[in-house]
Protein backbone atom coordinates (compact mmCIF):
# COMPACT_ATOMS: atom_id res chain seq x y z
CA UNK A 1 0.00 0.00 0.00
CA UNK A 2 1.46 3.48 -0.97
CA UNK A 3 0.36 6.62 0.51
CA UNK A 4 0.68 9.29 -1.84
CA UNK A 5 0.14 13.25 -1.34
CA UNK A 6 -1.59 16.10 -2.78
CA UNK A 7 0.29 17.77 -5.69
CA UNK A 8 2.11 20.78 -4.18
CA UNK A 9 3.94 23.32 -6.30
CA UNK A 10 7.07 25.81 -5.05
CA UNK A 11 7.92 28.99 -7.27
CA UNK A 12 11.94 27.42 -6.31
CA UNK A 13 13.43 25.98 -9.04
CA UNK A 14 13.57 21.70 -9.48
CA UNK A 15 17.46 22.42 -8.52
CA UNK A 16 17.45 24.47 -5.15
CA UNK A 17 14.59 21.90 -4.08
CA UNK A 18 16.55 18.71 -5.22
CA UNK A 19 20.11 19.99 -3.28
CA UNK A 20 18.15 21.00 -0.06
CA UNK A 21 15.98 17.55 0.32
CA UNK A 22 18.97 15.83 -1.18
CA UNK A 23 21.06 16.34 2.36
CA UNK A 24 20.10 15.51 6.14
CA UNK A 25 21.35 18.53 7.23
CA UNK A 26 18.91 20.43 5.67
CA UNK A 27 15.94 18.13 5.64
CA UNK A 28 15.04 18.77 9.56
CA UNK A 29 13.58 22.12 8.71
CA UNK A 30 11.25 20.63 6.91
CA UNK A 31 9.64 18.04 9.70
CA UNK A 32 7.11 19.89 12.09
CA UNK A 33 9.38 20.90 15.14
CA UNK A 34 6.61 20.05 17.68
CA UNK A 35 7.07 16.07 16.55
CA UNK A 36 10.78 16.37 16.28
CA UNK A 37 13.05 16.23 19.03
CA UNK A 38 16.99 14.56 19.06
CA UNK A 39 18.14 15.51 15.47
CA UNK A 40 21.40 14.11 14.22
CA UNK A 41 22.66 13.54 10.60
CA UNK A 42 24.75 13.08 8.62
CA UNK A 43 24.08 14.06 3.96
CA UNK A 44 22.92 10.88 3.59
CA UNK A 45 21.69 9.71 6.95
CA UNK A 46 19.63 10.66 9.57
CA UNK A 47 17.89 10.03 12.75
CA UNK A 48 15.66 11.64 15.54
CA UNK A 49 13.22 11.15 18.10
CA UNK A 50 8.95 11.02 17.23
CA UNK A 51 6.87 11.06 19.52
CA UNK A 52 5.02 8.79 20.35
CA UNK A 53 6.88 6.29 18.40
CA UNK A 54 10.21 6.70 19.61
CA UNK A 55 13.56 6.83 17.92
CA UNK A 56 13.53 6.40 14.08
CA UNK A 57 15.76 6.92 11.39
CA UNK A 58 16.33 7.78 7.21
CA UNK A 59 18.69 7.28 4.85
CA UNK A 60 18.72 8.05 0.79
CA UNK A 61 18.61 5.02 -1.11
CA UNK A 62 18.01 6.72 -4.16
CA UNK A 63 18.85 10.23 -6.30
CA UNK A 64 18.00 11.13 -9.75
CA UNK A 65 18.90 14.69 -10.30
CA UNK A 66 16.48 17.05 -9.81
CA UNK A 67 13.40 14.49 -10.13
CA UNK A 68 13.63 12.33 -7.11
CA UNK A 69 14.49 11.47 -3.66
CA UNK A 70 14.29 8.22 -2.41
CA UNK A 71 14.69 7.71 1.33
CA UNK A 72 14.43 4.55 3.01
CA UNK A 73 14.25 3.29 6.88
CA UNK A 74 17.72 2.85 8.57
CA UNK A 75 16.96 -0.47 10.14
CA UNK A 76 19.64 0.93 13.13
CA UNK A 77 17.21 2.94 14.42
CA UNK A 78 13.83 1.87 12.90
CA UNK A 79 11.79 -1.06 14.16
CA UNK A 80 8.93 -0.25 11.07
CA UNK A 81 10.30 -0.60 7.57
CA UNK A 82 8.69 2.26 4.84
CA UNK A 83 10.05 4.11 1.80
CA UNK A 84 9.94 7.69 0.86
CA UNK A 85 10.08 9.26 -2.56
CA UNK A 86 9.91 12.80 -3.20
CA UNK A 87 9.60 13.24 -6.66
CA UNK A 88 10.04 16.69 -8.66
CA UNK A 89 9.05 17.62 -11.49
CA UNK A 90 9.90 21.05 -13.16
CA UNK A 91 6.90 22.89 -15.12
CA UNK A 92 8.77 26.70 -15.62
CA UNK A 93 11.66 27.92 -14.48
CA UNK A 94 9.73 29.05 -11.07
CA UNK A 95 7.35 26.54 -10.88
CA UNK A 96 8.15 22.72 -9.62
CA UNK A 97 5.72 20.40 -8.34
CA UNK A 98 6.25 18.29 -5.83
CA UNK A 99 4.59 14.84 -4.92
CA UNK A 100 5.48 12.76 -1.83
CA UNK A 101 4.75 9.02 -1.92
CA UNK A 102 5.31 6.89 1.67
CA UNK A 103 5.22 3.28 1.48
CA UNK A 104 5.07 1.49 5.09
CA UNK A 105 5.84 -1.99 5.13
CA UNK A 106 3.73 -3.15 7.81
CA UNK A 107 1.28 -5.97 8.35
CA UNK A 108 -2.33 -5.49 7.04
CA UNK A 109 -3.69 -5.53 10.36
CA UNK A 110 -1.78 -2.01 11.39
CA UNK A 111 -2.28 -0.27 8.01
CA UNK A 112 -5.55 1.47 9.56
CA UNK A 113 -3.60 2.56 12.45
CA UNK A 114 -0.60 4.35 9.91
CA UNK A 115 -2.47 5.49 7.25
CA UNK A 116 -3.87 8.60 8.31
CA UNK A 117 -0.82 9.71 10.12
CA UNK A 118 1.11 8.88 7.04
CA UNK A 119 -0.86 10.68 4.72
CA UNK A 120 -1.07 13.92 7.03
CA UNK A 121 2.54 13.60 7.25
CA UNK A 122 3.05 13.48 3.27
CA UNK A 123 0.75 16.32 3.18
CA UNK A 124 2.15 18.37 5.96
CA UNK A 125 5.80 18.20 4.19
CA UNK A 126 4.09 19.00 0.73
CA UNK A 127 2.88 22.33 2.78
CA UNK A 128 5.92 23.27 4.17
CA UNK A 129 7.77 22.52 0.90
CA UNK A 130 5.44 24.82 -0.95
CA UNK A 131 5.56 27.94 2.01
CA UNK A 132 9.62 27.36 2.35
CA UNK A 133 11.68 29.95 1.28
CA UNK A 134 14.97 28.00 -0.08
CA UNK A 135 18.42 29.02 0.11
CA UNK A 136 18.88 29.87 -4.27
Amino acid sequence: MKIESKIGKSASSDEVIYAFIGNFHNFKDLLPADKVSGWESSEDKCSFQVDPLGRTGLMIVEKKPYSLVKMGSDPEFSKYQFTIWIQLKKVASDDTRIKITIEPLVTKMLLPMVKVPLKKLADGLIDKIESFDFPA
